[in-house]
């Protein structure tokens, strides 16, 4: 599997995350891809092959394997990854789709024109709706896998021996897997970086909610006093135009002057 793409997805979206959605980029990247391609694949290798037991009974060894590992750990790793990390690509999608509408509006109305977004890469409006339910989506994802890994294999514990008494072995037979140990330190690695990763997206969606209704709240406020000031000053303009409509209608009339005549 070529995994550049996931290291070209996660580097171009890294520019429109806040501070937490770049910690879980490096996480990802750091401690869930790299681990994963460069020790996990060679730590569980060919399992069935390295997957023993102790009968020589004809398709024993099969449907043990197959009950204890119905699904490979490397693979099932393998959709997790690809899973949480895509829904990164719709983030890309939006900022690009606003990119594409804000130079369609400069053709048609001139350069000069007003702008569609002050900023096609900050989060308002439809794309901040988008970066929320992507962070959704891979809390989804990544608790449902945690939660696949224990259900499928019982635990996150890697026994050295296993009892089968599946069909067709004649009896309980004795199984053993290769490796156990590194198996489990590997198997709780994976698991506590995705609970991590989890954390990480509840804390942004957190920081994002809350850094929202305080844009709100200062918005509110400032039309609220933008509404005062106007309310104050058409006030003081009523106030005013009242003193020239009763200067007006009571004019000041002179004293009149008698003139006394001397006879």
């Amino acid at each position: 599997m070529n995994w550049a793409f996931l290291q070209g997805l996660l580097s171009g979206v890294n520019k429109y995350s806040t501070a937490f959605g770049r910690v879980w980029l490096s996480i990802v990247f750091l401690f869930r891809v790299l681990v994963f391609v460069v020790a996990a694949e060679k730590v569980w290798g060919d399992e069935q092959k390295d997957f023993k037991c102790n009968t020589l009974q004809p398709g024993c060894h099969n449907v043990c394997f197959d009950h204890f590992f119905p699904v490979s750990h490397v693979r099932l790793w393998a959709l997790q990854l690809i899973f949480v990390t895509c829904p990164s690509l719709l983030v890309v999608m939006h900022v690009a789709y606003r990119d594409d509408r804000e130079r369609k509006n400069q053709l048609k109305y001139g350069e000069n024109c007003r702008r569609l977004y002050k900023n096609t890469g900050k989060k308002r409006g439809g794309l901040w709706w988008t970066y929320v339910l992507t962070l959704v989506f891979k809390i989804a994802v990544d608790a449902t896998f945690v939660y696949l890994v224990y259900h499928i294999y019982a635990g996150y514990d890697f026994p050295s021996l296993i009892k089968c008494e599946e069909k067709p072995c004649p009896n309980t037979v004795d199984c053993f897997i290769a490796r156990p140990t590194e198996k489990r330190i590997f198997t709780i690695f994976m698991v506590v970086t995705s609970l991590v990763c989890i954390l990480l997206s509840i804390f942004e969606i957190l920081y994002l909610v809350g850094k929202r209704c305080c844009e709100c709240v200062k918005e509110r406020k400032s039309s609220r006093h933008v509404d005062a000031s106007t309310l104050s000053s058409g006030a003081t303009l009523m106030d005013a135009n009242t003193l020239k409509l009763a200067s007006k209608s009571h004019p000041s009339t002179p004293a009149p002057s008698y003139s006394v005549a001397v006879s």
